[in-house]
């Protein structure tokens, strides 16, 4: 495993915890398909959710969520569809993005985490 997927596990494990304090269920991680992967799928009592983790050292040159561009959407959208092709749920799905801010990487004692809840259609 290289260095970038240790340091994306860690934001997506650092995710995960923060989720599950906010009462989200982990229903998924890292669920591929032949349209792309998600990262997190997660619920509460109203939604379904796809969730995008963002891992930057800074948000200085650009916002983690400027990363998710239209491109990098409609992938998550296509994987989002198979997923609930072959989970269907009564639950609103709903994308969200986590974005970590981590200035010494996987050292980083304290990273400031921000959920952006419905980041795109």
């Amino acid at each position: 495993m290289g260095k970038n997927n240790l340091a994306g596990a860690w934001g997506e494990a650092l995710a995960a915890a923060y989720l599950k304090k906010k009462k989200y269920t982990i229903e998924a991680a890292n669920f591929r398909s032949r349209y792309g992967e998600i990262d997190l799928i997660v619920r509460n009592k109203n939604f379904l959710v796809f969730v995008e983790v963002k891992l930057r050292k800074s948000g200085s040159f650009a916002q983690a969520m400027e990363y998710v561009d239209r491109h990098k959407q409609d992938k998550l959208r296509s994987t989002a569809s198979y997923y609930l092709s072959q989970h269907p749920t009564e639950l609103q799905p709903r994308f969200d993005v986590v974005e970590i801010y981590a200035p010494e990487g996987t050292l980083t004692k304290k990273p400031q985490i921000h959920h952006l809840e419905d980041a795109f259609q």
